[in-house]
């Protein structure tokens, strides 16, 4: 399924003859594109490009693709790049299928061109999309099944625009639910009834898991390109906040959108516009990724990529709304929490460094450098037998695994740097532990080696070596990609991601495979209820 509702702006643009006919605001040497190639364009860019280079192709997981450098390479270089990939951890479009030849010659002429500035998204826009399917005092005040809620699976089947409910005990397919355009994050909720999603289009899906079958309750629309939503988790002196309300990061327009935690209501927009923390540059798309919701005071945790800057977002008085802006690093990206889930810990890939932020005193802890563009997902954290408490990521730029203290109280000595490195299969997006496990799993999907971005590696946590405890090529088809265990931490589900996708569950002590779930179009990330609630990872 591809995502339509995105880029209707360029009918708009098409009637004021700005971006097609004879393309009078293009520069002259850009090739020539007729307006369907035009707009095919624009839909490639968002689907494939847009994420690491920016609306606007001001650059930052990805370099800048603005039209001038583009236009000082030729045609032949910019299908290379755009079909094979980089070292530096582009994907291979081309190469991994998910672009034709005649998309990457498209492409290549495409960023060619002037970036085409798509509309702001208000709060009028939105209410017009906001529906509530079932009300909140219709909804049933206790479950109707008898499965266990906790160990259900929340899994993103990305390029349909669905999401699929398992159940973790009998690994039963229990519903495939409608979502936004590829999903980004099922979030479960505070009290763990619901799961948000929040799809690339911007589309935030309220999934109730008291119903029968897990069913869509409500649903929004804030922006036009989002990847990142929490909810409200605090409950002490200042109220109880659980699931009052939810945030969701826009990528475009460049905000945080407030939304009510019961119906998906928009109630506040906040724009994240503003300056880079170390030069004082105006950035006109500071786009929100990471979010995650603190156990220290009724606050979100926002990293704006493209400022540096970590926002304390506090939410018990919106009408003051109370924001603590943290200097940290760009260009900021996925996080998660440190066992004590005191430290917000997240990725400032394109400049290698991991940044560490303490939610209790309010600042920023530490920043440390730990290999080419670190990717640590929501990260893993467990007890190393030599250094205590420690964390880690992979990275998307080299086939490594940094494991570095964060355990500031107990050991400060080695607090934030780094005491352990080792190899992976290649580039990955994800590692994956739990407390209950003797393991750490990690992907290879960036992987360029043949047959490399299909492989598992696994290392033991009692003695991390340079190389893992075993590697194997885990499918025949697709891609590795994310892991989460049981609520028990005793299985590990795997995507495979393609067409023909499935979830290999693995029991996490033997190695063994379980089982196979089958029939699952573009499965990427999946969320157990319990751990998502908890934090456990």
């Amino acid at each position: 399924m591809r995502n339509n509702t995105i880029w209707k702006w360029t009918a708009v643009a098409a009637g004021a003859m700005l971006f097609f006919g004879t393309q009078a605001w293009a520069a002259k040497q850009a090739p020539k594109l007729s307006e369907k190639e035009f707009k095919r364009g624009i839909q490639i860019y968002f689907d494939r490009c847009a994420g690491c280079h920016g609306t606007l192709r001001k650059g930052a997981t990805g370099p800048k693709i603005t039209q001038n450098k583009m236009l000082k390479k030729s045609l032949e270089k910019l299908e290379e790049v755009i079909y094979h990939g980089t070292k530096a951890g582009m994907p291979g479009w081309g190469r991994t299928g998910e672009m034709t030849q005649k998309d990457t010659e498209l492409m290549a002429k495409f960023i060619q061109h002037k970036a085409p500035i798509p509309p702001e998204y208000g709060l009028r826009a939105m209410l017009k999309t906001h529906k509530v399917i079932v009300q909140p005092n219709d909804r049933p005040a206790s479950p109707q099944h008898k499965r266990d809620i906790d160990n259900m699976f929340g899994v993103i089947l990305r390029d349909v625009g669905q999401g699929a409910v398992i159940d973790g005990d009998t690994h039963e397919v229990i519903e495939k639910v409608k979502t936004g355009f590829a999903v980004h994050i099922f979030r479960a909720s505070a009290s763990s009834r619901y799961f948000y999603t929040v799809g690339r289009d911007g589309k935030i899906t309220m999934i109730d898991l008291f119903e029968k079958k897990p069913k869509v309750v409500a649903e929004v629309k804030v922006c036009a390109d989002a990847r990142s939503i929490d909810v409200s988790k605090y409950n002490g002196p200042k109220g109880n906040f659980t699931d009052k309300y939810a945030i969701v990061g826009c990528y475009w327009p460049p905000q945080l959108v407030i939304v009510d935690g019961m119906t998906l209501k928009p109630i506040k927009i906040i724009s994240t516009r503003s300056h880079t923390y170390d030069t004082n540059e105006y950035h006109p798309e500071p786009r929100v990724a990471a979010i995650v919701a603190s156990h220290a005071d009724s606050e979100w945790v926002v990293a704006i990529k493209e400022t540096g800057l970590i926002w304390l977002v506090d939410y018990s008085d919106l009408k003051n709304l109370k924001i603590t802006e943290i200097e940290a690093e760009r260009f900021l990206h996925d996080g998660g929490w440190d066992v004590s889930k005191r430290y917000f810990i997240v990725a400032a890939n394109m400049r290698d460094t991991i940044v560490v932020v303490d939610t209790k005193l309010k600042k920023l802890a530490a920043k440390f450098e730990t290999g080419v563009k670190p990717h640590p997902g929501r990260g893993a954290n467990w007890i190393d037998p030599e250094y205590g408490k420690v964390s880690a990521t992979t990275h998307l730029g080299e086939g490594k695994i940094t494991v570095f203290g964060s355990d500031p109280e107990g050991r400060p000595d080695i607090a934030w740097k780094v005491v352990r490195e080792g190899k992976t299969a290649g580039p990955g997006l994800f590692l994956k532990t739990h407390p209950n496990s003797e393991n750490i799993w990690m992907d290879s999907t960036l992987a360029k080696e043949e047959g490399a971005n299909k492989k598992i590696c696994v290392y033991k946590k009692a003695n991390f070596g340079k190389e893992p405890y075993k590697c194997w090529k885990a499918t025949d088809h697709g891609k590795i990609v994310h892991f989460e265990y049981n609520k028990a931490g005793t299985e590990v589900w795997a995507s495979v991601w393609d067409n023909n996708g499935e979830l290999i569950i693995y029991d996490d002590k033997t190695l063994k495979e379980i089982k196979r779930i089958k029939g699952l179009h573009t499965p990427t990330g999946k969320w157990n209820v319990y751990n998502t609630v908890n934090d456990i990872f």
